[in-house]
Formats: C-alpha cells, sequence, structure tokens
C-alpha cells in the first residue's frame, strides 16, 4: 500500500509540474522521419476556405499601421489602396486621417508638425485639420490601441459603412504584450490570407519554429481551422499549444491561442493592398499584431521589460514572414501566368 501511495504522489508530483511548467521533451523530427502533409493541405480545401473569407466584409476599413507610429505633435503619410493618407492626431489624442497632399501645392504632408490638432504643410505652413477652411479630416479613422485604421472604401456590395472595422477578441491591454511588424510584398492581400489558411505548412516552412501539427478535422470548416502545434525552443524542448484561425474580414486573419500556455493571445494577420485595385503587379503590406498574455507569474515579470521582449517577438515574426511573404508571393506569380 505504500509503494501504492508513494506512486500516485508521483504522479500527483508529475502532473502539477507539466501544469506550472508548459515546456515538454519533444526532439524535433527530423525531415526524413517528418510526416508529410500535403495531402491535408488540399488545394480545393484552402481555395474553400479563402473563398468564405472573402465573403466577410471589411466595410471599406483597412489597417495602416501601429498605434505607436503616430505621435502626438507629428503627422504620417501612408500609402492604402493607391491612396496618400496623413495620419495625425487631434488635441486629445483622438486619431484623424484625411488625403496625404497638401491642396496649396501638393506636398506630401508627412511630418509635418501638429499644432492643437491641426497639420502645418512643412512647404507654406497652411493649416488643414478638422476645424480648417476647408476641413482637412475627411476619412474616417479608427484606433482600436494596437492598430491604426482608414475607411476608403469601397465598401463591399450588400454592406454598409461602419463607424468602427470588425475586431477579433483581444486580451485586457493590462494584462497583455503587444508587437507589430510591416512587411511589403509583390502580392494581392488574398495571397497572404490564404497562406495563414493553409497551416499545414508550418512544420515544413518554419521546422525551426513550429512541430507536431495536426489539425484537428472534426472540429474546423471553412470558417474556422482548429489545431494542435508546438512551438519551438531549439531542437529538442517544445511548448504545445492548442489554436484556430478565423477570419473576421476578407483582409485579416487571426490565431487565437485556445489552449495550453498563453490562452487567450491572438496573432492577427491584416493585409493592407498599397497599389490601386486591379493594378498589377500588386503590391500589399502585411501587418501582423501578436498580442500575448499569460497568468504565470514570469509574465508579469516580463511585461515590465516589454520593451525588450518585443525585440524578441519582432525578430521571431520577420524571420516567420521572410519565409510566409516568398510563399504568398509564388501564388501571386503562379496566378498571374509570371512563372514557367
Amino acid at each position: 500500500m505504500a509503494g501504492v501511495s508513494l506512486l500516485r504522489t508521483d504522479r500527483s508530483w508529475r502532473a502539477e509540474v507539466r501544469g506550472r511548467v508548459p515546456v515538454r521533451y519533444l526532439p524535433q523530427t527530423t525531415p526524413d522521419h517528418l510526416r508529410g502533409t500535403w495531402r491535408e493541405a488540399r488545394p480545393a480545401r484552402i481555395d474553400a476556405a479563402l473563398a468564405a473569407a472573402q465573403r466577410r466584409p471589411t466595410h471599406g476599413w483597412l489597417v495602416a499601421g501601429a498605434s505607436g507610429e503616430v505621435p502626438a505633435r507629428r503627422s504620417v503619410v501612408r500609402t492604402v489602396a493607391g491612396r496618400e493618407v496623413v495620419l495625425w492626431r487631434d488635441a486629445g489624442g483622438a486619431l484623424l486621417a484625411g488625403p496625404g497632399a497638401c491642396p496649396h501645392l501638393g506636398a506630401r504632408l508627412h511630418d509635418c508638425d501638429v499644432v492643437d490638432g491641426t497639420v502645418l504643410c512643412r512647404w507654406h505652413g497652411m493649416p488643414l485639420g478638422r476645424d480648417s477652411e476647408p476641413p482637412w479630416a475627411t476619412y474616417a479613422a479608427y484606433d482600436d490601441g494596437v492598430l491604426v485604421w482608414v475607411r476608403l472604401g469601397p465598401v463591399e456590395e450588400g454592406a454598409e459603412p461602419t463607424d468602427r472595422p470588425v475586431l477579433a477578441a483581444r486580451p485586457a491591454p493590462d494584462g497583455a504584450i503587444a508587437s507589430v511588424i510591416s512587411l511589403a510584398a509583390t502580392c494581392e492581400p488574398r495571397d497572404i490570407v490564404a497562406n495563414r489558411l493553409d497551416p499545414w505548412h508550418g512544420a515544413w516552412l518554419h521546422p525551426y519554429a513550429f512541430s507536431d501539427l495536426r489539425v484537428d478535422d472534426a472540429a474546423s470548416s471553412d470558417d474556422r481551422l482548429v489545431l494542435d502545434v508546438a512551438y519551438r525552443l531549439g531542437r529538442t524542448f517544445a511548448v504545445p499549444v492548442r489554436a484556430e484561425f478565423t477570419c473576421p474580414d476578407s483582409h485579416t486573419i487571426v490565431m487565437t491561442i485556445t489552449g495550453g500556455e498563453g490562452t487567450g493571445s491572438v496573432v492577427e494577420t491584416h493585409a493592407t493592398p498599397l497599389t490601386a485595385p486591379g493594378a498589377h503587379p500588386a503590391r500589399t503590406v502585411m501587418t501582423e499584431a501578436i498580442v500575448a498574455t499569460s497568468d504565470r507569474v514570469g509574465f508579469g515579470v516580463a511585461r515590465r521589460v516589454a520593451s525588450l521582449v518585443k525585440v524578441g517577438m519582432r525578430a521571431s515574426a520577420v524571420q516567420l514572414w521572410a519565409d510566409d511573404l516568398m510563399y504568398a508571393e509564388r501564388r501571386y506569380a503562379l496566378r498571374r501566368g509570371a512563372v514557367g
């Protein structure tokens, strides 16, 4: 009986340790033993999920960058769907947006002084703002605390303009660390979304980052992909999680951690066209926002040094997207008949 009691104690101790320590001993599988996923990654399956995503309206809203990229006293110009857009903040810090060229002589309104919510053109000081004559805050703008958005249209057939974009559920800001990167590629927004709707490439294209990937077919559909995957911590250890991919609009795909370490964390991928609709070669900006959270004590320590943690988060995201943007660009080139 003593032996049985000790065994139970040992099992309880192991279970407690496993609950407290998310890292698992999971040696990385070599390519010669790695399970092929090409049968599951059927083109028709990915295309069906992409078609379902493309039916979800943006209501005219597109991501224009990170919230921190628009300061209080300077203007910022971004190119969105072939148009220059100037972003700035009013005296209370609210985001404003308008055409990016001064109406006087066409100066680009980037890096201008902003005084009391009014942009002062760098060429001749023409004041432009919500209260100027004529008013210059002519585009709807929204700051969600992590990303900034503009509503340029066109609004999809059957949809109406909305006061704010369709936003994914995120962890509470006071318990999370948010990091944003933006990278441009020669492709259309749908190619970036399609890349994320193919999770089966993870362990093959990114073996340094992912392993032990399985899509849960029973829980998945064209509207949602559910999978189990391990995030690599080198060749020997990894952190297993359960995640789901959904598309709140046609230009966005969101991965939410639903089980394991970091439950509730999200990775949002937004595709914003740089070129005008129908223009080729098309250029698109991929903006990825990682909003991470955890109930572990160590995460509280990480939040106190968030500026350092974000450096690592951004470096990891850039490494992954170096591969993924090649995937997106290849899709676009094949569709355009630019290869072969």
